[in-house]
C-alpha cells in the first residue's frame, strides 16, 4: 500500500514538473522572439493552454496530446502578438510539447524503477 501511496504521489510531483518544462520552453520562446513585455504573464498563460492541450490529448491518446498540445500553442500564440508564421507555431509547440513529455516521462520512468513499481 505505501508503494501506492509513493506512485501517487511521485506521479502528481510529475504532472507539476511537466507543466514547469512547457512553462520554462514557452518562457524562452518569447523570449528567443523578441517578447520583453510582461513576458512572465504571457507565458504562464501559453503554457496553461498548452498544458491543457496535452492533458485533454492524453485523456484521448498519447497521440492526441501531440495534436492538441500544439495546436493549443498555436491558437494562444496568435493572442500574443510574435511575429511568427501559423507553420512555425505549430512546429514550435510540438517541439515543447514533445521535449516536455519526453523529459517528464523519462523522469517517471527512472522514479517508478527507483521504487520497483516498473
Amino acid at each position: 500500500m505505501l508503494y501506492r501511496i509513493i506512485t501517487v504521489v511521485g506521479g502528481l510531483v510529475f504532472v507539476i514538473i511537466l507543466f514547469g518544462l512547457v512553462w520554462f520552453f514557452c518562457r524562452k520562446f518569447l523570449e528567443h522572439h523578441g517578447v520583453t513585455d510582461q513576458v512572465k504573464d504571457r507565458a504562464t498563460v501559453l503554457a496553461t493552454w498548452t498544458f491543457a492541450g496535452i492533458s485533454v490529448g492524453l485523456v484521448f491518446a498519447v497521440v492526441g496530446a501531440l495534436v492538441l498540445g500544439p495546436w493549443a500553442f498555436y491558437r494562444t500564440l496568435s493572442g500574443h502578438g510574435v511575429d511568427i508564421s501559423g507553420g512555425a507555431a505549430v512546429w514550435w509547440g510540438f517541439a515543447i510539447v514533445l521535449a516536455s513529455l519526453v523529459i517528464t516521462a523519462l523522469g517517471f520512468f527512472g522514479f517508478l524503477m527507483l521504487v520497483g513499481a516498473y
